[in-house]
């Protein structure tokens, strides 16, 4: 009897021992975990801009089709795959990364131009090649908004003022240069910066502001200075006086 039992107990071991052997894990489902964490980027770039976070969207897109797949395989093959729980996990963050990364972009960009102002972006300083050609440093639609209340994003260039008296300060700082992009513009040469990734900024008297790597946003009325080429300037000069800094 105990032997019967025994070769019993054994059967069900190498049952399933055999069992386990053929239930592999899914790569689908493993992908679909990873591409949900990654997810996250898409929030990250919701409170820079709306177009930030769209070119990011294909990542939890990936994660949302991958986790659907896997759960569809599994299903069907239940005897050979495993990874369901890894698969709803990256179908969740995948669904949260997508609808809720656009969501909050979509916000972001809806309510962070103050009333009254136009939103202006560097990408719009910069003039096409139809305009180079025609030696026209501004765009046309931007020569229209000399002397407008405008609103801009960029970065503060750390230790760079517009006066070279000016001894650079990060703390109640009232004149700054702000920049296109962190990565392009805030570590380099400052003399490699193209005249439309920058702009001299100038707060209202009373109104101040720190230094952080964070994203700027400033409104105020845009200036634009010609080209001076008695003084050395041989690009156009955009500056903002600004009354508001966020």
């Amino acid at each position: 009897m105990a032997t019967t039992e025994a070769l019993l107990d054994s059967s069900n071991v190498d049952s399933t021992e055999e069992e386990f052997a053929y239930r592999s894990l899914s790569m689908a489902a493993i992908a679909s975990a990873v591409f949900g964490v990654v997810s996250a980027v898409t929030f990250i770039a919701a409170n820079t801009s709306l177009q930030h976070c769209l070119v990011l969207c294909p990542i939890p897109l990936v994660g949302l089709v991958c986790g659907l797949k896997a759960l569809k395989n599994i299903r069907a093959m239940p005897e050979i795959l495993s990874g369901v729980r890894a698969a709803v996990a990256g179908v969740v963050m995948s669904s949260i990364g997508l609808f809720g990364g656009l969501g909050y972009a979509s916000y972001v960009h809806a309510t962070e131009v103050p009333p009254g102002y136009e939103r202006l972006s560097f990408y719009n300083l910069r003039p096409d090649e139809i305009e180079l050609k025609g030696n026209e440093m501004v765009p046309r639609d931007v020569k229209d908004l000399e002397g407008a209340e405008i609103f801009i994003k960029g970065y503060m260039r750390p230790g760079t003022h517009v006066s070279k008296n000016l001894t650079p300060v990060r703390h109640n700082v009232s004149i700054f240069m702000l920049v296109r992009d962190s990565n392009e513009c805030c570590f380099g040469d400052i003399s490699t910066v193209k005249y439309f990734d920058k702009m001299d900024v100038f707060l209202k008297p009373g109104l101040l502001t720190n230094y952080s790597s964070s994203m700027f946003r400033v409104a105020g009325k845009l200036r634009i200075e010609p080209p001076n080429p008695a003084k050395g300037q041989f690009d156009p000069k955009y500056s903002l006086e600004a009354d508001y800094v966020q």
